[in-house]
C-alpha cells in the first residue's frame, strides 16, 4: 500500500488556509517529500506525519515557493536524533543552491546527500533505491517533475507456509525477501510469496507549460498531480507569460496520456475557490480531482 498525501496546494505564497505546494509519498514504511516551500513543516505537523521517516527530497526547481522551508524542516528532522542520511535530488545548476541554504542549518547529524540531474531529458534515475524518471519542464528556469514507479512486496500467504511447518517467527524475514534455513532447509521467500505486483506509477508536474515530455513519461499513471494555476480558460494569456497551466491544460494531458486519475495543485493566490472551475476539467477528464491541503489516498493494487 502506498499513501499520497498533498502536503500543500498553493502558488507563490502561503495563505491562512493553503500552504505552498508540496507532496509526501509513504511507501514501505518510509516516506518521500517533493519540495518543501515555506510553511511545509507547519502543514506536515497539523498531518501528523512523521518527518523522520524522510529518506528523499525532490525539488522541482529553486524559485522561493518550492524551497524556503528546506532548513527548517532538515533542523526539525535533526531534533529528531536521526542519523541516517537524507538525498536531495535537484535539477542541473541548483546543487550549489542547495549547500547555500545548509549553511544556516549549522550543523546536522545526519549527512545530506544531493543528486543533481545535469541532463535536459529524462532521465531515470536509480542511484537511492527508487525509479524516478525525470521530467524536463518549461519554465523560467531549470525545473524538473518526476514520475515513481514504486514496487509493493507480494501479498505473503500464510496457507503456503503453514503447509511447509515453518514457525509463525520467521514469516517476517521470508516476507521481507529473505532466505531462511528451518529444520536444515533452506527457505526461499518465493515459496511462500504470491505473485509479483505490478508497479504503482505516481507522477508530479509543476510550474511549467504543456510539452511532449509530460505526456510520455507520465503515460499510464495511477495517479497524475499536475499544476493548475489558473481555472478560467480565459487567463490562457497570463499562463504563457508566467509559464503556468490552466486547469483544462492539465486535463487534456491526463486524458492523452491515458492516467487513471488527476489531482490539480498550485493554484495562484486569486484563485479563492477552485471548486468554482473543476467542471471545466472535468468535461475533458471526468476524473478530476481539485486538490486541499492535506488530501490524502491510498493507492492499492492486486496481483
Amino acid at each position: 500500500m502506498i499513501n499520497v498525501t498533498l502536503i500543500g496546494t498553493g502558488g507563490m505564497l502561503p495563505l491562512p488556509n493553503r500552504f505552498l505546494s508540496s507532496c509526501l509519498i509513504e511507501y514501505n514504511g518510509k516516506s518521500i517529500l517533493i519540495d518543501c516551500g515555506e510553511s511545509t513543516q507547519v502543514s506536515l505537523s497539523k498531518g501528523k506525519f512523521s518527518i523522520n521517516k524522510i529518506e528523499t527530497i525532490l525539488i522541482t526547481h529553486f524559485h522561493a515557493d518550492h524551497v524556503t522551508g528546506l532548513p527548517g524542516l532538515l533542523l526539525s528532522i535533526g531534533n529528531t536524533g536521526r542519523t541516517q542520511p537524507i538525498h536531495i535530488i535537484v535539477p542541473r545548476g541548483a546543487g550549489e543552491i542547495v549547500n547555500s541554504l545548509l549553511v544556516v542549518c549549522g550543523y546536522l547529524p545526519y549527512e545530506v546527500r544531493i543528486f543533481e540531474i545535469r541532463e535536459n531529458k529524462p532521465v531515470q534515475f536509480k542511484e537511492i533505491g527508487l525509479n524516478i524518471t525525470s521530467i524536463p519542464l518549461i519554465h523560467h528556469i531549470n525545473c524538473l517533475g518526476y514520475s515513481f514507479e514504486l514496487f509493493l512486496k507480494p501479498h505473503f500467504l500464510p496457507e503456503k507456509a503453514k503447509q511447509l511447518n515453518i514457525p509463525v517467527h520467521l514469516w517476517k524475514f521470508l516476507h521481507n525477501g529473505e532466505n531462511v534455513e528451518f529444520e536444515n532447509n533452506i527457505i526461499t521467500p518465493e515459496m511462500v510469496l504470491g505473485n509479483k505486483r505490478e508497479p504503482i506509477k505516481i507522477s508530479y508536474v509543476t510550474d511549467t507549460r504543456p510539452n511532449e515530455y509530460i505526456n510520455e513519461i507520465i503515460r499510464d499513471s495511477d495517479l497524475f498531480i499536475c499544476e493548475g494555476m489558473y481555472g478560467n480558460d480565459e487567463q490562457y494569456e497570463d499562463a504563457v507569460k508566467k509559464k503556468h497551466m490552466l486547469f483544462s491544460e492539465a486535463a487534456c494531458i491526463a486524458k492523452d496520456s491515458n492516467v487513471k486519475e488527476l489531482w490539480l495543485t498550485h493554484y495562484s493566490p486569486s484563485l479563492k475557490n477552485p471548486e468554482e472551475y473543476i467542471g471545466i476539467a472535468r468535461n475533458i477528464f471526468q476524473n478530476t480531482v481539485a486538490g486541499y491541503d492535506l488530501m490524502s489516498k491510498k493507492i492499492i493494487k492486486s496481483e
